[in-house]
């Protein structure tokens, strides 16, 4: 059964409680990073697991956390990886669904990834088109597989980065055939290194709507991957 589309909520601020309690505790969202959620009962603080984008802005000495840049399209799906400033395309998946979810899941689990930095689709005004509810659904069903590995969901605007992508290949001096078989990784490239241009200003993190997810998004994953993998086994 499919999930309704996330909306915005305001920020929260709950009161402090005993370390250790599984009760809310203080949030206090920034301006910048929005928080979007299903009629949720507790905000995760922005402070507490900063997007990585911001952690690198705070602190240029930490090598910590994986990003999984996520292009969707209607029918295919580039993916592209950052460890630190470096930033690979990974591969092109045709799949949709719950195909698509899960593989995503697998994906992230092999490289190591802590959150995924999902392109939102907008016009050139900044308004959302009929495929960003889409592009909001899917983050939404991905965001609860997510949380239970404490991994993150973020929304960040994709506009023009196909057009972005397809230059950079094309200044790369890349055949038309293979470009046209990438170009929705190269897409995912654009979309994270946006993101980490911005520090992650801007972005939206979408969270489930389940109190027990969201406390476990809280803890964070189980470990911090601080080893960038050799090769892109997919």
């Amino acid at each position: 059964m499919a999930l309704q589309s996330v909306q915005p909520i305001s920020p929260i601020s709950l009161t402090l409680l005993p370390k250790g309690s599984i009760a809310p505790i203080l949030l206090r969202l920034s301006s910048s990073i929005r928080c979007y959620c299903v009629r949720t009962t507790l905000a995760v603080s922005l402070d507490e697991i900063p997007p990585n984008a911001l952690r690198r802005k705070c602190d240029r000495n930490w090598r910590g956390g994986c990003s999984l840049g996520v292009d969707l399209c209607m029918s295919r799906t580039g993916l592209a990886l950052s460890k630190g400033f470096s930033v690979r395309p990974l591969t092109v998946l045709e799949l949709r669904g719950q195909k698509l979810e899960l593989r995503l899941i697998d994906i992230a689990e092999k490289q190591e990834v802590d959150e995924f930095i999902v392109g939102l689709p907008k016009s050139s005004d900044e308004k959302e088109t009929p495929q960003s509810n889409k592009v909001r659904s899917v983050a939404g069903r991905l965001a609860v597989r997510a949380a239970e590995r404490g991994w993150r969901v973020y929304l960040q605007d994709e506009h023009g980065t196909s057009t972005e992508a397809m230059d950079r290949m094309i200044n790369m001096g890349l055949s038309k055939s293979v470009w046209q078989g990438s170009i929705d990784a190269y897409a995912a490239i654009m979309v994270l290194e946006r993101y980490f241009s911005l520090s992650g200003h801007g972005i939206e993190l979408v969270l489930p709507k389940q109190l027990e997810l969201q406390i476990k998004l809280g803890k964070g994953p189980t470990r911090d991957a601080d080893i960038f993998p050799e090769e892109f086994d997919v």
